[in-house]
């Protein structure tokens, strides 16, 4: 599955999360190097989720911003699938 199929999947499923407010980023020259595919608010809390396929790696400029936005005390984080992210909402519910 490509890159673009499975953010797909993902916005579709947040779609479905009652208190779930997600919007896929753009890039290009409008939008901010590194930014997670993927910004959600989900009860409160701000998420990120940077999209790669399973094979796929970041790149440096995103792990920076992923570790930016954890010590604002923001979560986020590379997914591979929607499986993925059910099991990291679940753990954010404790």
């Amino acid at each position: 599955m490509a890159e673009k199929e499975i953010t797909n999947a993902i916005l579709h499923y947040l779609k479905t999360v009652p208190t779930c407010f997600a919007w896929k980023t753009h890039g290009g020259i409008y939008g901010t190097a590194g930014i997670p595919d993927i910004i959600c608010c989900i009860g409160g809390r701000f998420v990120a989720f940077e999209v790669k396929t399973p094979s796929g790696k970041l790149t440096k400029l995103q792990e920076i911003t992923i570790q930016r936005i954890r010590k604002a005390k923001g979560q986020a984080y590379k997914v591979s699938s929607v499986k993925e992210v059910k099991t990291i909402l679940e753990r954010l519910e404790d």
